[in-house]
Order: C-alpha cells, then structure tokens, then sequence
C-alpha cells in the first residue's frame, strides 16, 4: 500500500477487483458471498442481494462507528449473495485502498463507507479527545488483505510524517501513531472542538496520514 494509492487514478480501478468506482461519488462492489457496509449507503444493487442490519457493540461491526453525542453504536450492513452493489454517503468522495497481507489502516469510523468479509478488524478510542468528541474519538483499525472504500469530503491530502493535524479533518493513517496535545496557548473561547486547540501529532518518518479540506465533527 502506497501513497500513489489515492492520487492515481489506475491504483483505485483495478481490473478484476471487487471495487470499483462507478463514479467519484459512488462506489460499485461486486459482491459473491459477504461483504461490510455502512447502513444507509446502498443506493441501487442488481442480482441477488440480502441486506442484514446490526447495530449494538456486541454485535460484530455492528458497533464499530459511534455517534460523536450518544455513544451508540450506528448501525452497520451485512450484505450477502450475488450481484452488483452501489453505495454513496452524502455526495462524499469514494477512495479505494487495496491492503497487502503485510498491510494495515486506521481509520475514522464516520469514514468507512465499505470493506471486506475477510479483513480483520479492531476497535479503539482516542479517549484524549473525550474533552472534544462526546465518547472519545472512534477508529477502526484494518489489517489486509482485502479492499478497503473510505469517504472524504473533496480531494484527500495525503502528508508523510512528522505532521500536526486537526481531529476534526484527519480521515486515516498508516505505519505511525497519532499523540494527541492541547495547545493551551488558545483561549477556551474558541471551543472545544476546535482543531487548532485539540491536535493529532505523527511522528516518525515512516507511513502517511490521510487528511479532508474539511472539518467533520
């Protein structure tokens, strides 16, 4: 997995992979067995298709994205059978990764639009961000391989670290770990959810971090 991945249009079209994008807003999967998806983003399917719901957090994925104010766990499809998938959330920009055996992601939970059956999968909180996000700062952590559809607001920026980055805009990172610091030089005025208060920083000089022109809270 490279950063090539989300500037080159080619890396993200792969013939024969199961992801594909139909445009830079919807995402076409074919499906032959299982695949994941975030509930609510199936726009149109053809075939075979079953779509099954879950959303507590002892329900597998089901509870792996968290609303921000009530800690619940927003509901995640399992969609099963044979045929062709479409998915879009909100006019978001679709981007693909393809995870190698060796390869492994963290990602928002808000950003998740899709990924699949045979990805191993992990749950975490950035509980030091409690102070800006209602319930911590959800991530899902993706170890390949297998594909992998993310959503972001416009065209990503991808930096390598070191990098500072606001909570708010930061969509995935790879082979680094975010420390997460308050500038206390900011008035409380400005509010909590502020990113120039609340900053994720990445250090090393290994991996990349993936970044929104957007503050998503």
């Amino acid at each position: 997995m490279s950063i090539e991945q989300f500037t080159t249009e080619d890396a993200q079209t792969a013939s024969g992979s199961p992801f594909a994008l139909e445009n830079s807003y919807t995402l076409d999967i074919t499906v032959d067995g299982s695949v994941f998806a975030k509930a609510g983003s199936m726009v149109a399917y053809t075939g075979d298709l079953s779509f099954t719901g879950k959303s507590t957090p002892n329900s597998g994925v089901g509870g792996f994205l968290k609303d921000a104010v009530t800690s619940e766990g927003t509901p995640v499809m399992t969609v099963e059978g044979t045929g062709q998938l479409y998915l879009a959330d909100s006019e978001k920009k679709v981007q693909i990764i393809e995870l190698d055996a060796s390869d492994a992601i963290t990602v928002n939970g808000e950003d998740i639009l899709a990924f699949e059956s045979r990805i191993d999968y992990d749950i975490s909180t950035l509980d030091s961000l409690a102070g800006a996000f209602a319930g911590g700062f959800t991530n899902v952590y993706l170890e390949g391989p297998g594909h992998v559809a993310l959503t972001t607001h416009g065209d990503p920026i991808v930096f390598e670290p070191p990098v500072t980055t606001d909570p708010s805009a930061t969509v995935a990172w790879s082979r680094t770990t975010p420390d997460v610091e308050v500038n206390k030089n900011l008035s409380d005025m400005i509010g909590q959810e502020s990113g120039e208060r609340f900053q994720m920083q990445f250090g090393g000089t290994d991996g990349y971090v993936l970044v929104q022109p957007y503050e998503e809270l």
